[in-house]
């Protein structure tokens, strides 16, 4: 445990706390976590993890504009649906993604365990594009890949970051309640606005 480890993790905290609440704010606190967590898994040899980091910034970027623009457009951070087409899109881009960087982390580096390591970097890249995309199945995704990550951490004695996975399987959980209730709400909205426009052409 370090004390860059220690900022790390609250940083990470607030900016996934802040995603729940839809705040646009949330990712730049996350773009400042994820230069912190270089630092620290690359101190740990964990090197798919590190370079996840880079690409979560640029994802960041993104999920940073997209969620704007919605704002700009529509008054707030709306839940989308997500079509059936992309889910298994992302299972396919995860699976394929952490059986080749996993080959390649075992052949070319030293990395500690290399195909787990890889299979969470994948789907960990799959649930933050979900999540650019404001799909609430990226809350879901989390919960899973969480949990592993927080067994993982435990193995290579990162103890804090560990304790920092499984609050965050809490604040996934907390992002499907949230997100989930938005998404009714939106639907309740749409169908009010529905039923008003079919009331006043009669």
């Amino acid at each position: 445990m370090s004390a860059l480890e220690i900022i790390a993790v609250v940083v990470s905290v607030l900016g996934i706390w802040l995603a729940t609440k839809r705040k646009l704010s949330s990712w730049p606190i996350s773009i400042i976590a994820c230069l912190l967590y270089v630092v620290v898994f690359q101190r740990a040899r964990l090197y798919s993890d590190m370079l996840l980091q880079f690409v979560y910034v640029a994802f960041a970027i993104y999920g940073w504009w997209h969620w704007w623009r919605g704002v700009k457009d529509e008054g707030d951070v709306r839940v989308e649906r997500m079509p059936q087409s992309e889910l298994w899109m992302g299972v396919v881009a995860g699976a394929a993604g952490s059986i080749a960087l996993g080959w390649g982390m075992a052949h070319y580096t030293n990395a500690a365990v290399p195909y787990m390591d890889s299979l969470l970097t994948a789907f960990s890249l799959v649930a933050n594009w979900w999540a650019t995309r404001k799909y609430i199945a990226n809350w879901w995704l989390w919960i899973v890949v969480d949990v592993i990550y927080t067994g993982l951490f435990i193995f290579k004695q990162l103890y804090l970051t560990a304790g920092l996975y499984a609050f965050l399987v809490v604040l996934a959980a907390l992002g499907v309640r949230e997100w989930g209730r938005a998404r009714r709400a939106q639907e309740l909205a749409s169908a009010s606005l529905t039923n008003a426009a079919i009331s006043g052409a009669r």
